[in-house]
């Protein structure tokens, strides 16, 4: 495990346009969506985000779909890649496992999206006067749970995929409905009240549910992280279990 960290840590820096990349996505898509899109800056009035710009509002939504893309894309496609090019079928020789294969791309990944959304909200912050979430700790709780079970979800596509464009279209077919309900294009107060009950069962929607709360609301979001430690405790396993080398 030792050894495929390191490798993977080192093949992940040498490849320095997509670390760069993947390190300031977060902060991009917050940049972009404040500045380039109509109303986005505009104060909302009534209730309890009154006083808030919908920019401040889409924080927590946008480093969902920050993190759903490396999930359901970069990660499936780079070890559907490998298995299409025989660097698994070279592994399987070794002594390295399945579960050791996977973890370490999750890890490697994991870590690159922590300093991406640290990055993020520093940005929003800075730019948008966005507020620091009302509760810290729950934030760093959400966000690492959602980012282990997204990943979790980008292996299970990884483990049985067999080339890097399959892996590419399911990814996608995955992404667009887990971002309509993590509220991307619809904020949570304004879905549908079956679409946010559909949501709150799923890996993007209750991270998405759990940021929201950390951010605006002082309760913790229980329900959700319970969720995002349940699709974790399903997705690894099967995964290992499914995977395949050739």
């Amino acid at each position: 495990m030792r050894r495929l960290l390191r490798v993977e840590a080192l093949l992940f820096v040498r490849d320095l346009p997509s670390a760069v990349f993947a390190l300031i996505v977060p902060a991009l898509i917050l940049l972009g969506a404040g500045l380039a899109i109509p109303g986005m800056r505009e104060t909302l009035t009534g209730g309890q985000l009154d006083g808030l710009t919908m920019i401040q509002v889409y924080t927590p939504a946008v480093l969902t779909m920050a993190l759903a893309t490396p999930a359901l894309s970069t990660l499936p496609v780079m070890v559907a890649n490998y298995r299409e090019h025989g660097v698994l079928r070279r592994l399987s020789t070794t002594p390295a496992r399945p579960g050791a294969v996977l973890a370490a791309q999750v890890v490697i990944n994991l870590a690159a999206f922590v300093v991406a959304a640290a990055l993020a909200v520093l940005l929003a912050t800075v730019v948008f006067a966005a507020p620091l979430p009302r509760q810290t700790l729950t934030a760093a709780i959400a966000l690492l749970a959602g980012a282990l079970a997204m990943f979790g979800l980008g292996m299970l596509v990884a483990a049985r995929a067999r080339t890097g464009s399959a892996a590419a279209a399911v990814g996608m077919l995955l992404y667009f409905p887990l971002l309509f309900l993590a509220g991307m294009w619809t904020p949570g107060p304004l879905m549908p009240d079956l679409a946010r009950q559909i949501a709150t069962y799923t890996p993007l929607g209750a991270t998405s549910q759990a940021l929201a709360a950390a951010w605006f609301d002082t309760g913790f979001p229980a329900l959700q992280v319970t969720v995002l430690i349940a699709w974790t405790a399903l997705l690894y396993p099967l995964a290992a279990r499914t995977f395949r080398w050739t």
